[in-house]
């Protein structure tokens, strides 16, 4: 038996407010201030939500903007591996609501599509001894963007609201969540692999440092990073950068 592998799920409480500029933000304050984990926070309409790099969030009513905190502990797991909890639960939950279930897929790091459209995303931010999680979800509306397809639940069947959805996914976090901390990464990476497009998927990486790298998908290593077969037949794993289906 592994150490701790049988802890329960915490407890989640869910807070609402009608606005705010973004629930990362506010929840960065409140673990600061002694904030417990468990804890989140939905904004019906958020005006400064953001995504990963800096990038703006649209933030409509209708779609689910909300974050949580997870005190993180010695024995825990590379706190960055949170981001594949994080979509292993926002992709189930997804595939809940979405007739077509098969459809929700994950993209790394941490984006989930919807026919290869995506439909939701995730940010941690490092808050002293916590990292908080955002999460965006389109459920009713999606913006265009130059640079990917997107789409929203609605569009697929789903008729969701962002109450129930937030419900779901926190109870499905927690669990996931609990397996991550008393298992480790190893259950939290097979899921989200049965999830992901297929091995052999063409892909480009554009890395930090503005260089892409084009390859095939060639699965996550130990750590959660991604991993592509160069058309050299070498392997070349990927740390950090926004990844785009070929």
């Amino acid at each position: 038996m592994v150490d701790g592998c049988c802890e329960s799920p915490v407890l989640s409480v869910i807070r609402t407010v009608a606005e705010t500029g973004s629930t990362n933000a506010d929840l960065i304050a409140l673990a600061r201030s002694g904030a417990e984990e468990g804890l989140w926070l939905r904004a019906e309409r958020q005006t400064a939500g953001r995504g990963r790099q800096g990038r703006e969030w649209v933030s409509p009513p209708g779609n689910l903007h909300a974050s949580t905190l997870v005190r993180l502990r010695r024995t825990d797991p590379a706190a960055a591996s949170l981001a594949l909890v994080t979509a292993v639960a926002v992709a189930e939950t997804a595939r809940v609501y979405v007739p077509k279930s098969e459809a929700v897929t994950i993209k790394w790091p941490n984006d989930v599509l919807v026919e290869g459209a995506k439909v939701a995303g995730i940010l941690l931010e490092r808050a002293d001894d916590a990292v908080v999680v955002g999460t965006g979800v389109n459920l009713v509306g999606h913006p265009d963007l130059p640079d990917r397809p997107t789409t929203d639940l609605g569009a697929h069947g789903s008729a969701v609201e962002a109450t129930a959805f937030l419900e779901t996914l926190a109870e499905t976090f927690a669990r996931w969540l609990a397996r991550w901390r008393g298992e480790g990464l190893a259950p939290v990476r097979h899921r989200w692999l049965e999830m992901a497009h297929p091995v052999g998927t063409a892909l480009t990486a554009r890395l930090p440092d503005g260089d892409a790298v084009e390859g095939l998908f060639d699965g996550l290593d130990s750590d959660g990073a991604l991993v592509l077969r160069l058309a050299d037949g070498t392997r070349r794993v990927i740390h950090a950068g926004d990844v785009f289906l070929v």
